[in-house]
């Protein structure tokens, strides 16, 4: 449908919501108060979608934290090692060297007692990878979920406001960021911590000097390291909001790619291109970098430790302070305290880009849905097709007014045309009908029952419909026919295609109507739109709606599509907005609007003896045609 300024504008308006207006410069002026604020929100909601699987992911959490202890009493258990061997050395008393002895028993001891440790971390391990592995994939299949039956709720005018290519961002790259970093990032994180603590425990419990050695060196990397978090948020929620800009852009384009070329867009959509992902360049390098520079950072920092603690070491070894196995455990807990910086730092970015797209994932599920109607219990069924409009008021937004004061009333079984200048309000009024939008005021009845106080399933059930842009999902032909409707027999589909005059071309087709169609089936467009006429009457219902049904076929195919639309249009209540009056000369009534109103009224004789609007446009394009 493509009749109304306010359709026609929809996709500007998209592209204004999720392009380089609102992909950017959403929250760039947000102070760091608010951003906080919006940050624990984010984690609150994230932890309460969670919530099913919470204890599962403490569980986890907590082997996480042991696989670090275990790792974090082997240091102090080489160090008795070490001291064990260091009875062997030689020592040299009057310069003849004496060799002490070691006891392989201790040494066998602790062997097994590192080999039980390192085992036991490796196994507490593996099985918090897997439970993770197992949650998070679930969690993640869930808000897939959760998102695909969003969209199923949403009105139509939140796609009027919202670029195709942002909701698609949310689906894929969103939802795998927040299942990434729920998988590595905060096992990760939780290991961290604990092998921080301690290791920064273990040391002061070794010697203490030597633990403010190395804690002395690693603060620096501390203070640079929460420098570097508190400024790269910003980056990370730029990144994730340009990357459903980007999304966006490609779909818009590569779906309108014919007319881009057509028109010599090229140069045009290149720029606009390059300004998004110039944007997104920026943001994402600015994030990478600065999270890129905590490895460099942090092997600096723990060299820098290494050093120092040997130095102090030394001295104190030479002063009997302290034995030579302290030196080597020592320089394993400055591995082990420095290496969870780096971890820490890198979980912390990543969580920083996962409140950015949680953010988005739940801003998505909070929008406004669809009112319920679980409790409307009414039912339209086995209708004559008798439809009234009474004193029907609508616009897309408050205060523009595109359908005033609307009333007609249809007889079942006639065809109704409807005709009128772009914007009149055609398409708007079959968007009502079938209760894509709701009214403001008045009411729309079928069988004298108002469309409102029955179900929107129920009222769709009652149509079928055929529109100017053809539909065609990647499967076979008699699928793509068939589509949802129940108990088709291979005889209907024959019956179905030989009326709409597609069956000659179908047979000759290598697998008939098992032949497969997606995006690069070498289809016409009078073709697609043939199969998209023979959905519609393998759907029988008892109302028909054809939007410009006929306009991307030749005159001849013209004419045997319209022979079949005659076949489907008996019997049954049909509107037929036209743009060629031509095609609707035999409508029993015809609605000609202008601005939203109907202005006149009758069959198309009628209206040309009132010579008036209709008679206007009727023969304007007459004249076009000799012309």
């Amino acid at each position: 449908m493509s009749e109304d300024n306010n359709t026609s504008n929809n996709n500007n308006n998209r592209r204004q919501n999720g392009g380089i207006v609102g992909g950017f410069g959403g929250r760039s002026d947000m102070g760091s108060t608010d951003k906080a604020k919006n940050s624990k929100k984010t984690w609150g909601q994230l932890l309460s979608y969670c919530k099913n699987y919470l204890i599962t992911i403490v569980t986890a959490l907590v082997l996480a934290a042991l696989s670090a202890v275990f790792v974090i009493v082997g240091p102090d258990q080489i160090k008795d090692m070490v001291n064990e061997i260091g009875k062997g050395l030689p020592a040299v008393i009057d310069g003849v060297p004496i060799f002490g002895a070691i006891d392989m028993t201790v040494i066998y001891s602790l062997g097994v007692l590192l080999v039980f440790l390192y085992a036991c971390s490796a196994v507490f391990s593996f099985i918090e990878n897997y439970i993770m592995a197992t949650v998070t994939a679930k969690i993640s299949k869930n808000m897939r979920t959760d998102i695909s039956k969003k969209i199923n709720k949403l009105p139509f005018k939140y796609f009027d406001k919202t670029s195709y290519g942002d909701v698609l961002s949310r689906v894929t790259n969103d939802v795998d960021t927040i299942g990434q970093t729920l998988n590595q990032s905060l096992d990760n994180l939780v290991r961290a911590i604990a092998l921080f603590v301690g290791s920064m425990i273990m040391m002061f419990f070794t010697n203490w000097i030597m633990a403010l050695t190395a804690i002395g060196a690693s603060a620096i990397g501390l203070v640079l390291m929460t420098l570097i978090m508190s400024k790269s948020q910003k980056h990370f929620v730029a990144q994730q909001q340009g990357l459903g800009t980007v999304n966006s852009h490609i779909e818009e384009i590569y779906s309108g790619h014919n007319v881009v070329k057509v028109y010599n867009g090229g140069k045009n959509a290149k720029k606009t291109f390059e300004q998004i992902n110039s944007s997104l360049y920026t943001s994402g390098w600015k994030s990478q970098f600065m999270s890129g520079l905590m490895m460099p950072l942090m092997n600096f920092i723990g060299n820098f430790g290494y050093v120092a603690v040997c130095v102090v070491g030394a001295a104190l070894v030479m002063n009997g302070t302290i034995k030579f196995g302290v030196i080597v455990a020592f320089m394993i807990y400055v591995r082990l305290f420095t290496q969870p910086l780096t971890q820490v730092a890198q979980s912390m970015q990543q969580l920083q880009r996962t409140a950015a797209a949680s953010e988005r994932v739940f801003e998505f599920l909070a929008e406004e849905e669809l009112t319920n109607e679980s409790q409307k219990l009414k039912k339209i069924e086995h209708i004559t097709g008798t439809v009234e409009f009474q004193n029907v008021q609508f616009g897309y937004e408050k205060g523009k007014t595109v359908i005033n004061n609307f009333s007609a009333k249809i007889k079942a079984g006639q065809k109704i045309a409807i005709v009128g200048p772009t914007g009149a309000g055609k398409t708007t009024l079959v968007n009502l009908l079938m209760r894509f939008y709701e009214v403001d005021s008045g009411e729309i009845r079928i069988d004298n029952i108002p469309t409102n106080q029955v179900t929107r399933e129920n009222v769709h059930e009652q149509f079928c419909m055929v529109l100017q842009d053809t539909w065609i999902f990647e499967g076979t032909i008699k699928e793509n026919i068939i589509y949802s409707k129940q108990g088709v027999t291979d005889e209907q589909v024959t019956n179905v295609c030989k009326a709409v005059g597609i069956h000659q071309f179908i047979r000759t087709l290598p697998n008939g109507y098992d032949t497969v169609l997606n995006d690069k089936a070498n289809l016409s467009a009078g073709q697609k739109q043939l199969i998209t006429i023979a959905r519609a009457m393998i759907q029988n219902a008892p109302l028909l709606i054809l939007d410009e049904a006929t306009s991307s076929v030749d005159t001849r195919t013209e004419r045997i599509v319209q022979e079949a639309m005659d076949k489907l249009i008996h019997g049954r209540t049909s509107f037929v907005i036209a743009h060629r009056l031509s095609t609707i000369r035999n409508a029993d009534l015809i609605f000609v609007m202008k601005d939203g109103d109907i202005i006149e009224s009758g069959n198309h004789t009628e209206l040309l003896r009132k010579n008036g609007f209709y008679a206007d446009l009727y023969n304007s394009q007459f004249e076009q045609s000799n012309q």
